[in-house]
């Protein structure tokens, strides 16, 4: 082998277009830009949502209400849920580790026990937040209603 036969891995190149490379080429003249407009010229870069020159959807819509930046997002889970998953784990303490590894929460979720449903077992819950009723069936079983 010598510098006189190498030649690139098979497969390790495409075919693809060389635009640009004079009237030889196929693809001289306008380079498969077309003729005149916006899209033609270098330095040419369209905003996000540009629709064309029409108004943009964004700004057609109208803007209305609030967005509280310090709003806190809790999952919800009842307390038939907690019953179902004592049922199928046979567990006595629920913490966010076991919710997460049984597919009810995902690793950033912040989580709230909530009322709904009838509790069985005596458990130790612990997790984010409470409603006051679901704290409530925990303690009448027995259990401990402990925040993280």
């Amino acid at each position: 082998m010598d510098l006189s036969n190498l030649q690139p891995a098979e497969g390790s190149t495409k075919q693809r277009k060389r635009v640009g490379r004079g009237q030889g080429s196929g693809r001289g003249g306008t380079s498969t830009r077309g003729h005149k407009g916006a899209k033609s010229r270098s330095g040419y870069s369209r905003k996000i949502g540009f629709e064309g020159g029409q108004m943009p959807l964004q700004r057609r819509v109208p803007k209305f209400g609030f967005t509280n930046i310090n709003r806190v997002e809790y999952k919800g889970i009842n307390l038939d849920t907690i019953q179902e998953l004592v049922e199928k784990t046979s567990a006595t303490e629920i913490t966010f580790e076991l919710l997460k590894d049984n597919g009810l929460v995902s690793r950033n979720d912040l989580v709230k026990i909530l009322g709904r449903g009838e509790l069985k077992a005596k458990l130790n819950v612990t997790v984010h937040a409470f409603s006051a009723s679901a704290k409530a069936a925990i303690e009448a079983q027995g259990g401990a209603a402990n925040t993280l």
